[in-house]
């Protein structure tokens, strides 16, 4: 089961592409030439998020942007019970289905987790991370801990299955621009009923449920993946994911990390500062 829905060739110019994964079929966009960056999205978003940042960058570079199962144009299978190690072991098979090599990873809100928990799992093929408003270690941070209860409430995962409650007021509150009704829609149209919803209502328990995962990146990532180039993108306005909460820790995890911090941005950076994340990128990697 997937959504019916056409995107804009004018808001999303990219050719749709489908890779038949274990649990179904995953939509992705495959764009340009060049030193390959896999994107990852954040919760009750899909590719679309990262629109901006492929169009600026795909004379560069080869943009890869998959939809987890359970998001955007993405089946929901049957079965599947959107963990983020499920998404990471999906996305995987998608860059062996590619044989991407030399990669740089983009991870951002739980993109962040999964995307690294993807290089883990191939970090000879991984030459540079990108991280924005994440992180990856257990959430001691007692704001997290309590936004993931109160989301695992029945009374929240009703509203987010029934009221589309992250669509309609977490993307809104979460963005410093006024996102246009058009825009708005493309993150609509693809949930239009509460069983296409079941991924997002699961994203924020897995805050707490993917304890073990988290264990496991807050070890392995400065031991595998520290060497590696790491670009730091952050939005200052973003009241979840403080700067200097969370910054000093990424940044001590990579031997050679470097930052850029996005002053207007709140927690979607890609829709909030686009030009200076693919500036960024360009200057880190290009």
């Amino acid at each position: 089961m997937r959504p019916d829905f056409r995107p804009s060739p004018e808001l999303y110019p990219f050719e749709s592409r489908w890779f038949e994964s274990s649990v179904g079929l995953v939509h992705y966009v495959d764009e340009g030439e060049g030193r390959p960056i896999l994107f990852l999205h954040a919760n009750a978003t899909w590719s679309f998020l990262y629109r901006g940042i492929i169009s600026r960058l795909r004379d560069r570079f080869r943009c890869v942007a998959p939809d987890c199962p359970g998001f955007g144009l993405s089946d929901r299978p049957a079965g599947y019970a959107y963990t983020w190690s499920e998404h990471a072991a999906v996305i995987s098979e998608l860059v062996d289905h590619l044989g991407l090599d030399e990669l740089i990873v983009m991870g951002h809100d739980g993109g962040g987790p999964i995307g690294l928990r993807v290089a883990l799992s191939a970090p000879d093929r991984v030459t540079g991370i990108v991280l924005g408003n994440t992180w990856f270690w257990p959430p001691h941070q007692r704001s997290m801990r309590l936004f993931a209860r109160i989301m695992a409430t029945r009374p929240l995962q009703w509203a987010i299955l029934r009221r589309n409650l992250f669509v309609e007021r977490v993307i809104p509150a979460s963005t410093a621009r006024k996102l246009t009704w058009e825009e708005m829609d493309h993150y609509r149209d693809v949930q239009p009923t509460p069983e296409l919803r079941v991924g997002i209502a699961r994203w924020p328990r897995e805050i707490l449920a993917a304890e073990p995962l988290l264990s496991e990146l807050a070890r392995e990532v400065p031991r595998q993946l520290g060497s590696k180039s790491a670009l730091l993108v952050w939005g200052m306005r973003d009241p979840w994911f403080r700067a200097s909460a969370y910054v000093p820790r990424i940044r001590a995890a990579f031997f050679d990390c470097m930052v850029v911090e996005l002053p207007k941005a709140k927690l979607f950076i890609q829709e909030d500062a686009p030009q200076e994340i693919a500036r960024a990128i360009t200057e880190r990697f290009g």
